[in-house]
């Protein structure tokens, strides 16, 4: 197992990771619709089990040291996550769901809003993790390329599926097989990140916009398009509308999408490559069309009807926020009965319903429903099966890819 981690960060992997934090998905808020005459249409105390069945994991090298267990005796949790990524009670401290797990187990959650972006928290827990010794966190939730990184670097417990019966059988099928951790053995999404098409219906005259090929190529968009300035995001969008795989794709299927994306540059169709501001610019009309996030996209939509979604036919890019346990967590089965807990559909469904990303899920419409029906048919919280089967993700990179191809991506953007 590696005991640290051997390389530098490039000039090009910091610029990306500034774009990230200052503009990009690392400055996403997790923001809330939740409408407060659904807030008490879920009782939580009484929540029934589920049978157990789904995918045992699979086997890991470079798995972290057991740690001491001492859940049994010590009833707490230390949890961390992102600002706005949890229910709030309508008095505004509350945090019902974990008030309800409190209640049904008697395990005490200490949870703390510390994480604010990916690379600054990594920078808070990797020396601890490094040389062996306890973060003081239970539970964390990092973005896949995150959670990829800390399971290489063996910095993560190895979860027991005994304890983890729902997660195993309600896990969408769509998140069940990542590249970075097959079969779920280290960590279980939070939520999915689409990356869908969006437009302005006014500034398209009422027309459509359903694939890349009409962003880059339609006379009638050009200088009012936009493509997002995070790599993996726009370049799969352009892989998959090229019919090219973005978990399998070579270098020179690399080099073409970004070949594709210059035409798009030079010619002035693309009016600009952004971070989340484009929601301005999309709702006034400045940007008929763009790449968008679906999170984004179901806020603007609250506000202005004319902002519209599409799924691409040749498929779209969802990443994932994931729960881990970290190396050296003294709580390590209360965590993993929390992680479990999020994966009853009731439960689900209230988190959802207040953080409006993609719900990983199964089985959540019905309870969904009962808090606001419009969420429970949105397809952009609950895919339905047709948009889940083109739901694609993007391949773990090597340090030596990211490095070339971020790097190649910076000169596309101008950064």
């Amino acid at each position: 197992m590696e005991q640290y981690e051997p390389e530098r960060l490039s000039a090009p992997q910091l610029a990306a990771m500034r774009r990230s934090i200052q503009d990009g998905r690392g400055a996403l808020t997790r923001r809330s619709l939740l409408r407060a005459s659904g807030a008490a249409a879920l009782a939580l105390g009484g929540l029934g089990a589920l049978s157990a069945c789904g995918i045992p994991p699979a086997a890991r090298a470079g798995d972290a040291a057991a740690s001491d267990d001492h859940s049994a005796a010590e009833k707490r949790i230390n949890f961390s996550n992102w600002t706005e990524y949890m229910d709030v009670g309508e008095d505004e401290k509350s945090r019902p769901t974990l008030d309800a797990f409190t209640r049904r187990t008697g395990i005490a959650v200490k949870y703390t809003e510390d994480i604010n972006d990916n690379v600054e928290f990594f920078g808070k827990i990797k020396p601890q993790l490094a040389a062996g010794q306890d973060t003081g966190r239970d539970l964390v939730i990092v973005t896949d390329w995150l959670a990829a990184r800390i399971i290489r670097l063996g910095w993560a417990q190895k979860l027991d599926h005994a304890n983890l019966p729902h997660a195993f059988a309600n896990l969408s099928a769509q998140f069940r097989t990542p590249d970075w951790d097959p079969g779920r053995a280290y960590s279980y999404p939070w939520t999915g990140i689409p990356t869908v098409i969006a437009y302005n219906e006014k500034a398209t005259g009422g027309r459509k916009v359903d694939s890349v090929t009409q962003l880059l190529d339609d006379p009638k968009l050009k200088g009012k398009v936009s493509f997002l300035s995070e790599m993996r995001d726009s370049v799969g969008m352009t892989l998959l509308d090229m019919g090219k795989d973005p978990g399998s794709f070579s270098d020179a299927d690399f080099d073409a999408a970004v070949g594709r994306m210059q035409k798009g540059v030079d010619t002035k169709q693309i009016r600009r490559f952004t971070g989340n501001d484009y929601t301005a610019d999309l709702s006034k009309g400045d940007i008929a069309a763009c790449v968008a996030w679906a999170g984004d996209i179901i806020q603007l939509q609250a506000d202005n009807p004319a902002i519209k979604f599409s799924i691409p036919s040749a498929g779209y890019i969802t990443s994932s926020d994931n729960m881990l346990i970290p190396a050296k967590a003294r709580h390590k089965t209360n965590a993993e009965k929390l992680m479990d807990y999020y994966y009853e559909p009731p439960v689900a469904a209230r988190l959802a319903a207040y953080i409006n990303y993609v719900c990983p899920v199964d089985g959540v419409a019905g309870e969904l429903a009962k808090i606001d029906a419009s969420m429970a048919s949105n397809t952009l919280i609950l895919p339905d099966r047709g948009m889940a089967a083109k739901s694609r993700s993007f391949r773990s990179l090597s340090a030596e890819e990211e490095t070339a191809y971020e790097e190649k991506f910076a000169k596309l953007i101008g950064a």
